[in-house]
C-alpha cells in the first residue's frame, strides 16, 4: 500500500490530486459528499461560475444532495458518468442546472487529461535522441500521424498518391 502510495504522489501533482479530491466529491449519495470541495472546483472555472452562481450552487448542492439521498436509483452508481446519466433522465439535470454543468465539466476534464496523456507519451516515442533535433512541424505531423491513427486508416491510398502526384515536384 505505502509502495502504491508512492507511486502515486510521484505521478500527480498536489494541485492534480487536490483536483482528482474536489471530482471525487461529486458521488452524491457516497460518504465522500463534501459541499465545500465541490465549491472549490466550482472556482477553480472562474470562466463558467461567476459569484452569483457559486452562491446559487451552494444552495443547489444542498438541495441536490438531500433529494439524492431520498431516492433510491442515485444510492446504486459507480461513478460520475452514470450519475451525469441518471440527473438527464431523471430531468435533474433542468433543476439543478449547476449541479449539472459542474458535472459536465468534471467529466471533460478527465478526456482532455487523458489526450493530453496521450499525446505526451506519443511525443516521448516519437522524439528519441536519433529524432533529437527534428523541426517543430516535421514534429506535429508525425504526431498527428500517430495520435490520429483511426483517422489516418481511413484514406484510401490512391487517392493519397494522386494528391502527391499532383503536388509540384522538389530537388
Amino acid at each position: 500500500m505505502d509502495m502504491q502510495l508512492t507511486e502515486y504522489r510521484d505521478r500527480f501533482s498536489e494541485t492534480s490530486t487536490q483536483l482528482l479530491e474536489y471530482m471525487d466529491a461529486l458521488s452524491p449519495c457516497d460518504s465522500l459528499f463534501d459541499k465545500s470541495n465541490l465549491l472549490k472546483l466550482a472556482k477553480l472555472y472562474k470562466y463558467d461560475f461567476d459569484d452569483s452562481d457559486l452562491i446559487d450552487l451552494e444552495g443547489q448542492l444542498e438541495i441536490f444532495y438531500h433529494s439524492c439521498i431520498k431516492d433510491e436509483r442515485f444510492t446504486i452508481l459507480k461513478g460520475i458518468s452514470e450519475l451525469s446519466h441518471l440527473m438527464v433522465s431523471t430531468g435533474k439535470h433542468r433543476s439543478y442546472h449547476l449541479v449539472y454543468k459542474l458535472l459536465k465539466l468534471a467529466l471533460t476534464l478527465l478526456v482532455a487529461a487523458a489526450s493530453v496523456e496521450i499525446c505526451f507519451s506519443k511525443m516521448k516515442l516519437l522524439k528519441t535522441d536519433l529524432r533529437n533535433k527534428i523541426g517543430d512541424d516535421f514534429l506535429n505531423d508525425a504526431l498527428l500521424w500517430n495520435v490520429e491513427t483511426e483517422a489516418f486508416v481511413k484514406v484510401e491510398n490512391e487517392k493519397l498518391m494522386k494528391q502527391f502526384q499532383m503536388m509540384s515536384a522538389r530537388r
